[in-house]
């Protein structure tokens, strides 16, 4: 799906509603952009009920505390 969208003189881009649509995004939701090579990634800021259990099973045996850095 190709869709285009036009910076306006005040640096605001509307995000087209098919991609709204197709990715649930929500007026007032927080978004981050990440620069990658010549444009920008923007991914959506996860709620913190979101992140819970995404580091379940994580092997911690190599873990370094702050007391290990030099």
């Amino acid at each position: 799906m190709n869709v285009t969208a036009t910076l306006s003189s005040k640096f605001q881009i509307s995000i087209p509603k098919s991609i709204r649509d197709e990715l649930h995004w929500e007026a007032g939701q927080e978004f981050v952009f990440i620069p990658k090579g010549n444009g920008a990634l923007l991914m959506p800021v996860p709620e913190l009920d979101e992140l819970f259990g995404i580091a379940a099973g994580a092997n911690a045996d190599d873990y370094r505390d702050r007391s290990d850095r030099q």
